[in-house]
C-alpha cells in the first residue's frame, strides 16, 4: 500500500464519480432517466487477449481494452494507457470523460479510451513494441482517422504511437491521421508533448484573470511528475508560481521557498524518481497532498483525493491535471469547505485540443508553426473557461457542475440531432 492509499475508503476509487457528476448535470438540464442513460453508456466495448513471449522465453497474457463512448460529434478520440491497474471500469469511465471533454472544448470528436493491464517499467523495449504491435494488429479494424484515433496517456508516449502508426500503415498505407501524439518526424505536431501541462497553466491563468487574481508569488503543489506534471510544473513556474512540493506514489520533496524546477526535472529524468534530490526536504507523499498552498495540482492517476484525505486538504484551489483525481464524496467535502476546483474536463483538455490540431495537420498535410499551435490552444481554452465561468456565475453552481452542464447539453444535442 502506498502513501496515497492511506485512509482511502474502499469504495472510493474515482471510477464512478463521473456518472454521478453527469447525473447531477442531467437533472439540472431536466433530462429524464433514459436520456441520462444514453449519455452515460458507451456505444462499443472491446476486450482483447494479448499473449506476449517475454525475453526470458516465458509466456504471459495481458488484456487490452478499447471503449468507444459516443461519436455523434465526430470520430472517437481518446488516450491509450499502459498500467497494471487498467480494467474495463477504468477505461469505460475515462471514455465518458473524453466525450464530455471534447464537447466542452467544442472539438469535433467523440470520446474513447483504451489500455493494457501491463506495467511498462517491467517490460523491455522489445516487449513493449511487440505488445503494442499485437494490440494494433487486433484492433485496426475498429480504429482509423475517421473512426477512432488513439493518443498517448499514462504509461505511453510518442514512441508507442509511432509503433501503432507503423503497424496500422502496413495494412492501410501511410495514414498519419490514424493516431496522434506521434514523433515529429512521423507527422506529429509541434506543441503536442507539452500540451496537457501547458493547458493546465493556461486554464489557471484564464480563471485567475476572471477573478483579478495575481499569480506571481503564489504557491503550488504537484502530485505526479510524469509528462503532464513535468510540463505543468515548468509552465506554472513561468507564470511566477512557486512550486513548493512535488511527489509521486513513492516519494515527495518540499521546499517552502520553492523548488528549482529545472534541476528537479533533470534529476527525475536521470534517475527515474525523486529520491535523492538534495534541494528540498523529503516528505511523505500522502502528507504532501495536505500541504498548505494556493494551488494543488493532481497530475497522475484518478481517485487520489478521496473522502479519507479531503478534509485535510489545505489548498485554496485544486487544478485537476489528471483524469478523475477527485471522488464524488471528496468533491462535496471540498465544495463545502470553499475550495475551488478547476475540473479535469476543462483543466487537462490541452492534450486533446492539440491532438485535434495534429489530426487536422495530418489530413491537410500542412504543418503549423509552434506559434500557431500555442495561439490556437490559448484561444480554445480561454473560450471554454469563459463559458464555464459565465454559467457558474449565472446559475450559482460550482465550476465542475457548470462544465458538465455545458458538455452534457452539447453531447445530447448532437446525439438527438443525429438520432439516438
Amino acid at each position: 500500500m502506498t502513501g496515497l492509499d492511506r485512509d482511502r475508503p474502499a469504495d472510493s476509487d474515482g471510477k464512478t464519480a463521473h456518472a454521478r457528476f453527469l447525473k447531477r448535470a442531467c437533472d439540472r438540464l431536466g433530462y429524464d432517466a433514459q436520456e441520462y442513460q444514453i449519455l452515460l453508456s458507451p456505444s462499443r466495448e472491446i476486450r482483447i487477449e494479448l499473449p506476449l513471449r517475454r525475453d526470458d522465453g516465458s509466456l504471459c497474457v495481458f488484456t487490452g481494452y478499447r471503449v468507444q463512448h459516443h461519436n455523434a460529434r465526430g470520430p472517437y478520440k481518446g488516450g491509450l494507457r499502459f498500467h497494471p491497474d487498467t480494467d474495463i471500469d477504468d477505461v469505460r469511465a475515462l471514455a465518458c470523460l473524453m466525450s464530455l471533454k471534447t464537447a466542452l472544448l467544442n472539438v469535433p470528436f467523440g470520446g474513447a479510451k483504451g489500455g493494457i493491464d501491463c506495467d511498462p517499467a517491467r517490460l523491455s523495449d522489445r516487449e513493449m513494441e511487440s505488445l503494442t504491435r499485437r494490440l494494433t494488429s487486433k484492433l485496426h479494424r475498429n480504429v482509423g482517422p475517421f473512426t477512432d484515433i488513439p493518443a498517448p496517456d499514462v504509461g505511453t508516449n510518442a514512441q508507442i504511437m509511432a509503433w501503432i502508426s507503423d503497424e496500422y500503415s502496413k495494412v492501410y498505407g501511410y495514414t498519419p491521421a490514424a493516431v496522434t501524439g506521434k514523433p515529429l518526424d512521423m507527422g506529429g505536431s509541434l506543441g503536442r508533448e507539452d500540451a496537457t501541462g501547458r493547458g493546465v497553466a493556461l486554464v489557471l491563468r484564464a480563471w485567475a484573470r476572471h477573478r483579478a487574481e495575481t499569480l506571481e508569488g503564489r504557491t503550488a503543489v504537484i502530485q505526479g511528475l510524469g509528462n503532464v506534471g513535468i510540463h505543468a510544473a515548468r509552465c506554472l513556474h513561468d507564470l511566477g508560481i512557486k512550486i513548493v512540493a512535488v511527489g509521486d506514489s513513492r516519494s515527495a520533496v518540499f521546499a517552502e521557498d520553492g523548488l528549482p524546477v529545472d534541476a528537479l526535472i533533470a534529476h527525475k529524468n536521470e534517475t527515474g524518481g525523486l529520491a535523492g534530490f538534495g534541494a528540498g526536504a523529503t516528505v511523505d507523499p500522502a502528507a504532501m497532498l495536505e500541504t498548505e498552498c494556493d494551488y494543488l495540482v493532481p497530475a497522475a492517476l484518478g481517485g487520489v483525493i478521496h473522502a479519507g484525505n479531503a478534509p485535510h486538504i489545505r489548498a485554496r484551489t485544486i487544478v485537476e491535471a489528471a483524469n478523475a483525481p477527485t471522488t464524488w464524496d471528496a468533491d462535496a467535502v471540498l465544495n463545502a469547505a470553499g475550495v475551488t476546483i478547476l475540473p479535469d474536463i476543462l483543466a487537462n483538455a490541452g492534450g486533446v485540443v492539440v491532438s485535434y490540431f495534429e489530426w487536422v495537420q495530418n489530413l491537410q498535410q500542412f504543418p503549423w508553426s509552434l506559434e500557431d499551435v500555442h495561439t490556437r490552444l490559448t484561444e480554445r481554452l480561454e473560450t471554454a473557461v469563459d463559458d464555464v465561468m459565465a454559467l457558474a456565475a449565472g446559475q450559482e453552481v460550482s465550476l465542475r457542475e457548470a462544465a458538465y452542464v455545458i458538455a452534457a447539453r452539447r453531447l445530447k444535442d448532437a446525439l438527438w440531432t443525429s438520432g439516438p
